[in-house]
């Protein structure tokens, strides 16, 4: 190996003084930093099926060691759940998520505007399934209604994903306002 250029190397002042190590920031810090975390989690969100260590940390730019890290602490949160030990597999904890957002909505909106966003999206589910003609979005056959209605299959598969999301918003709005902050259910009900 080369000695570095001279202006780079110690003078001899400097080099008795040794360094003081204790300065230095502590790897685990370098490695642990916010936006690591960030890159694992949004890896772990974007997940569709189980997905190995490997294959999460490939998702998220970083090293196999650093994901086995992430995930273990992931799932101890409850964002992730182990799926199989050998090889370990991991998949997204739904219902973490969902909490996560219902508590979101909790925190943002008052009772009122959670009552107009529900009412809301129920007029737009009702029109869905009038516009369909069934009572769910599971029950759309995408490439027969495509057919019969003259339309495109990505058309049709666009409008059925919009009302399976304002199924999931749904869900998410009445859970909100059956939900105390603590996380117990409340007197809150919906007409």
């Amino acid at each position: 190996m080369d000695d570095p250029r001279t202006e780079l190397q110690a003078d001899t002042d400097e080099r008795r003084d040794a360094p003081e190590f204790d300065d230095l920031v502590p790897p685990e810090e370098l490695v642990a930093g916010d936006r690591t975390r960030d890159d694992f989690f949004d890896a772990v969100l974007g997940l569709g099926s189980p997905a190995t260590v490997g294959e999460i940390a490939d998702l998220a730019g970083h090293g196999v060691d650093a994901a086995r890290e992430y995930l273990e602490w992931f799932e101890r949160m409850g964002i992730v759940t182990q799926v199989t030990d050998s090889p370990a597999t991991y998949e997204r904890n739904q219902e973490y998520l969902n909490w996560r957002r219902v508590q979101q909505l909790r925190n943002q909106y008052d009772d009122e505007e959670l009552l107009a966003f529900l009412e809301d999206a129920v007029e737009r589910d009702e029109s869905f399934a009038e516009k369909f003609g069934v009572e769910s979005p599971d029950a759309v056959a995408i490439a027969a209604h495509a057919t019969d209605t003259d339309r495109s299959v990505e058309t049709v598969w666009r409008e059925v994903s919009a009302w399976k999301t304002t199924r999931r918003r749904i869900s998410l709005l009445e859970r909100a306002l059956q939900t105390d902050t603590d996380g117990t259910a409340g007197q809150r009900t919906v007409a």
